[in-house]
């Protein structure tokens, strides 16, 4: 069943600093450096002392990056202390840390239960060490193992790890065969992402002298498909295109997302949506921390959503879920009926078996029709566009 959007706001705090720069990344980060460390948490508290939304309601916290668990216990308890004196937060918040295998241990994971974190989410992306080391990663599939032995000796319940599909070199059997290794660490939630190749990202260059290759577009279908299917039979929940769950356990910050939620982003480069407002803070690690330290602001690119623009976010996010689209909701919200104004175009779709109604008057791709989400998605497109 389809948990309701919350009332309540969501925090992302971004971390960007990294012990070693992957060759598949995009995102912004760079090497750790200590001092730089300290100075950008001396930032990021100011930022949250002054953030003109004080006093709102929050009951999800993620610290993202970049790699967050690079920082000290007694970091992310002045993070957190900062976020409870600035806003309302929830008892029950759910506070995520991503991180890496090779980072932690169990005394730095019980320093992080200690701060008030709840759930980590693991960054493993494959069991098998040559694609590890294909990706520029530091851990071993064995090393991962051991991360979720200590996660749950540090008293951690909610743990998620990250898979990634469609690498360099990789057969469907070498997949599956980190998806059961997956389902024998039994983390309560799972993301299973298809690999991007950024053209600035190392690793095209690293797959040109080693003559890797990604396998054909039909073998990563297979991939995606079977790997989801493993996972149904092992007691996990498909919720969304990239992620599956045990029931209960669906990750309610990136629920915000995909429900048309409101967060507030933390630190260079965070993007925040909060009541049909967008902005983004300055990327730049350096220049964030001397405009806050200067008092200055850091927000740029402010914009108030036009309704076109969040009609086709609930449209898209909504059809993300597994629950699918509430038609019901869409109406209320933005005064859309979508059958009438979408359904010749997604006549096509429905026939092939990509889009079907599922009971509770909602619209929801198959398991097929997510291979090609993006294609269906273009129908929903601002009509000055189609």
């Amino acid at each position: 069943m389809a948990r309701e959007p919350s009332s309540r706001h969501g925090l992302y705090i971004h971390i960007p600093f990294c012990a070693a720069l992957c060759h598949y990344c995009n995102f912004a980060r760079g090497l750790l450096d200590e001092a730089a460390k300290r100075q950008y948490v001396q930032a990021l508290v100011a930022e949250i002392q002054s953030v003109p939304e004080a006093g709102a309601a929050i009951d999800t916290i993620f610290f993202g990056g970049g790699t967050p668990s690079l920082l000290d216990a007694v970091e992310v308890d002045r993070i957190l202390a900062a976020c409870r004196d600035r806003f309302d937060v929830h008892p029950d918040t759910e506070i995520t840390l991503e991180a890496n295998p090779e980072g932690v241990s169990e005394h730095r994971l019980t320093g992080y239960r200690a701060a008030g974190v709840n759930r980590l989410s693991f960054g493993v992306q494959s069991f098998h060490d040559a694609e590890l080391s294909r990706l520029g990663r530091l851990h071993s599939a064995d090393r991962a193992r051991a991360a979720v032995r200590e996660a749950r000796a540090a008293g951690f319940d909610n743990l998620s790890l990250d898979l990634m599909l469609w690498l360099p070199g990789q057969r469907i059997e070498d997949w599956l065969a980190s998806i059961d290794a997956l389902v024998d660490v039994a983390p309560e939630h799972a993301s299973v992402y298809l690999l991007e190749i950024y053209p600035n990202a190392p690793l095209r260059d690293e797959m040109a002298r080693g003559g890797w290759s990604v396998a054909p577009d039909e073998d990563a279908a297979e991939m995606y498909l079977k790997g989801l299917e493993r996972l149904e039979l092992a007691g996990f929940e498909q919720y969304e295109i990239s992620n599956v769950a045990r029931p209960g356990r669906r990750s309610r910050h990136n629920l915000k997302y995909w429900q048309g939620g409101s967060w507030l982003g933390l630190g260079c480069a965070a993007h925040s949506t909060w009541d049909g407002v967008r902005w983004r803070n300055l990327s730049m690690t350096g220049e964030y921390v001397a405009r806050i330290m200067a008092g200055e602001p850091v927000r740029v690119d402010t914009r108030v959503l036009s309704d076109q623009e969040r009609l086709e976010e609930a449209l898209f996010m909504g059809l993300r879920l597994a629950d699918g689209l509430d038609l019901a909701a869409v109406r209320a919200a933005h005064g859309v009926d979508v059958l009438d104004r979408y359904g010749a175009e997604l006549e096509r779709f429905v026939d092939a078996g990509l889009v079907v109604a599922v009971p509770g008057g909602r619209l929801a791709l198959t398991r097929s029709g997510m291979l090609v989400a993006n294609e269906i998605m273009v129908v929903f497109i601002g009509d000055t566009v189609r």
